[in-house]
């Protein structure tokens, strides 16, 4: 009975831990750049999009598909640096309360 009570223990600590973790991930900013930094995208730890700052320089009505290119490859960019910040942060919470982490585990069902 020891068991089923440290299993329910540790259920709510990591619980705990869950919405600690995402809040900080909306709290986290991470900047990407397309273009030779003549885009730059943020995004947030919950793989948001924050905010986009493009050089006037690159804003040519002739050219908007050039322009759709690079803040798409900006996006993409903010978007995988965030992904990668956001299992970097899943590691270290379940390395200190799940005995192997969640390798391998869909972080989606967690809201992740």
């Amino acid at each position: 009975m020891d068991n089923m009570a440290d299993l329910f223990g540790k259920i709510n600590e990591f619980q705990s831990k869950m919405g600690e973790l995402k809040s900080e991930l909306t709290r986290l900013e991470i900047t990407a750049e397309a273009g030779g930094g003549m885009v730059k995208v943020r995004a947030n730890g919950n793989r948001e999009i924050i905010g986009i700052k493009l050089d006037p320089e690159i804003v040519n009505p002739d050219d908007m598909e050039m322009l759709e290119d690079l803040i798409v490859a900006g996006i993409n960019k903010a978007l995988q640096k965030a992904d990668q910040a956001s299992k970097e942060k899943m590691s270290e919470l379940t390395k200190n309360i799940l005995p192997g982490g969640l390798s391998g585990m869909n972080l989606g069902n967690f809201g992740l």
